[in-house]
Order: structure tokens, then sequence, then C-alpha cells
């Protein structure tokens, strides 16, 4: 019974600092092609280091968008994250460089085809099911805040 009970408390300890992290983010609304989606801004190095592990959900349409100080060849993995993502490398002029189908709880790294500096983390086929792929614009992406190291 105390096992279930430990369970049940770290379980619900993981969804409130979830819903917490979740909640102290700002976000910025984008758009690709005709699609709207909104992203949680991970603009300094503790929230670009955390992303979105230890998630068990997004909600449709929503992500993370990942703002670095400058354009540099970027590589992510999938340490403690539970949801299968599809990253997208931006460059500095807000367009796709390349897009990554992530598995969950790998430590295998994606890299970026270029110099990027913006990384975009939606759920695994969001891009592919909208026919977003390289080359397409984000727009709105100049509204994300600035990062702050």
């Amino acid at each position: 019974m105390l096992r279930v009970l430990s369970f049940g408390f770290v379980l619900l300890a993981t969804v409130l600092v979830d819903h917490a992290v979740g909640q102290e983010l700002r976000t910025v609304d984008l758009v690709i092609g005709n699609h709207r989606l909104v992203a949680e801004v991970a603009a300094t190095e503790a929230t670009r280091t955390t992303g979105l592990m230890n998630r068990f959900s997004l909600k449709p349409d929503h992500g993370m968008l990942f703002v670095f100080a400058e354009p540099q060849a970027l590589a992510f993995w999938m340490h403690n994250t539970y949801v299968p993502l599809s990253i997208a490398f931006i460059d500095a002029k807000g367009r796709i460089l390349n897009i990554e189908d992530m598995a969950p709880q790998t430590d295998s790294t994606h890299p970026s085809r270029g110099l990027a500096l913006y990384a975009l983390e939606m759920k695994k086929g969001w891009f592919s099911d909208r026919g977003i792929g390289p080359g397409a614009q984000v727009d709105g992406i100049d509204k994300a805040p600035k990062p702050r190291e």
C-alpha cells in the first residue's frame, strides 16, 4: 500500500510541477503557412536545458520554442522526455532548416543542418501532417522573448 501511495504522490507532484513549469514560461503565437500554434518560450539556459522533459502530454497545436543568443549548430536529445516530438531547426530569418523526428527517452542527438537561432519542438508528426518542411517561413518568431543567459 505504501508503494502505491508513494507512486501516487510522485505522479501528482510530477503533474503539478509540469503544470507549474508550463505556467511560468511566456508563450508566443506562431504561424507557419496557414497553420497557427502556441509555443512556450525557453529563452534561458535553465529552461532550454529542461525543455519538455518530464511532461507526459502536449495540448494540440502547442509546443516549445528554444531561443538562442546567436546562430549556431544545434543538437537536441530526448533524455527524460516522454512525448514523441518533431523538432524544426530555424535560422535567423525564420526559415526552417530541417525537421527531425525524435523518439522518447533516448540519448541520440538530432542536429541542425546549418546555423540555427531557434528550435521548435512539436508533437511528433505535427509538421509532416501539415505539409511543412525545410524552407517554410515561421512568422511571429520575432515576437519571442530574447534570450537571457
